[in-house]
């Protein structure tokens, strides 16, 4: 199953959106309607609401009278935390419900307008934004006989689309005509979320092409490395000690393969091995046949160098986790070779004269990994001076 949230801000279309991907053969999971289910007559939620607001948010025949309470809860922004601390609950407890009821090769969309207020994106795999201009979006509510004023309030009263922007891995324009929305909309089902969805229930990792692609420094890198280390905590809790952005996607200005590496610090690795099933099920699959690290001369036990791989299943955003018992060898090298590329441009450039001569060989993705690895050895001297000279030190997770 793939878990997908969708949002966006009033007006901006994202029920379009919602629409299509039904139609594709997606199951919707409307929050607004859930809301509405939740406070229904008869539930506890309208009981709640009652308790907290007083009987006049109710019509004579004992249903939730939306724009009384709208008129209580609109500008009061503690009246308006009273009332969401009873409606979110009971529409994530019964989106919960929603999703365990569904096949387990299902694209399950939850259509949540707050998705990014509450915190939610770490639970689903993949999140879309819809965007739409905010004039376009007033014309849109205008013509649901929204005041051009109450369009305005309520449209300031939501997050802006930058920090929206922060949790998507998929932004759709929504600028345009239906025509062009349902275009992007169908490649997105096609390219990206059926194979994802086949990839997270078969357990496949995503990957890159054998054929060598390197690119120049994409300043997305660090964002998209927070949205997918946010399901990783989401999957571990406490188990995950500290996650990091490593690798060479985590230097800016140093060219790269497009895959995000990620360390996780952990205190024992077996605790991660319980976890696989819970790491799967958030789209990161373990690399059974990778156990450790290449032993460097200066800790050369194997034992020393264990660790544990997962990759991760989304074809669009390739990732690799590597999960390190913190304090090994194989977690300060990491973040030694990381630290010493962003803080030394000698060395840095250095690495990438490297990391394009090997690729201007026309090696493969595996050949240029197996090429690189004896210079990870050879700079181990020049990594040591640099750590002794900057007294630098790893950081730990506090205790």
């Amino acid at each position: 199953m793939l878990r997908i949230g969708l949002t966006g801000g009033i007006g901006s279309g994202k029920s379009a959106v919602a629409t299509h991907l039904a139609s594709l053969g997606a199951i919707v999971i409307d929050s607004d309607v859930l809301a509405r289910e939740v406070v229904a007559p008869g539930t506890e939620g309208l009981a709640a609401i009652r308790d907290a607001f007083g009987a006049e948010v109710l019509t004579p025949g004992g249903e939730l009278d939306r724009a009384a309470l709208a008129g209580r809860v609109f500008g009061d922004d503690a009246a308006r935390r009273v009332l969401e601390g009873i409606i979110h609950p009971r529409v994530r407890h019964r989106a919960a419900e929603l999703f365990d009821a569904a096949p387990a090769d299902a694209l399950v969309v939850n259509d949540v307008p707050l998705l990014a207020e509450v915190g939610l994106a770490p639970t689903f795999h993949l999140v879309i934004v819809v965007e739409t201009p905010v004039e376009t979006r007033i014309e849109r509510l205008a013509e649901r006989g929204m005041s051009e004023a109450e369009a305005r309030g309520r449209i300031a009263a939501q997050l802006d689309d930058t920090a929206r922007r922060r949790v998507a891995d998929v932004v759709l324009d929504n600028s345009g005509g239906l025509d062009s929305l349902h275009a992007a909309v169908d490649v997105l089902w096609r390219d990206r979320l059926v194979p994802y969805e086949r990839n997270v229930r078969e357990g496949v990792r995503a990957q890159r092409p054998e054929e060598l692609r390197m690119g120049d420094y994409d300043p997305a890198w660090p964002a998209r490395f927070e949205r997918i280390a946010g399901r990783i905590r989401h999957a571990l809790g406490d188990v995950a000690l500290a996650v990091e952005h490593t690798g060479s996607t985590s230097v800016p200005g140093l060219a790269a393969k497009d895959v995000i590496d990620i360390q996780i610090a952990v205190a024992d690795l077996t605790a991660v091995d319980a976890l696989r099933p819970a790491m799967a099920a958030a789209g990161f699959v373990v690399v059974p046949h990778i156990t450790g690290d290449t032993p460097k001369p200066f800790a050369p036990d194997p034992v020393d160098w264990a660790k544990r791989l997962f990759g991760g299943t989304d074809p669009a955003d390739i990732t690799h986790v590597h999960v390190r018992v913190e304090g090994s060898p194989g977690w300060r090298y990491a973040l030694m070779f990381r630290d010493w590329l962003r803080a030394d441009d000698e060395a840095r450039a250095g690495y990438q004269a490297i990391k394009k001569g090997l690729a201007a060989t026309g090696a493969t993705a595996t050949e240029y990994a197996e090429a690189k690895e004896p210079w990870f050895t050879e700079i181990w001297p020049r990594l040591e001076d640099w750590a002794r000279r900057t007294n630098w030190e790893p950081a730990r997770a506090p205790r």
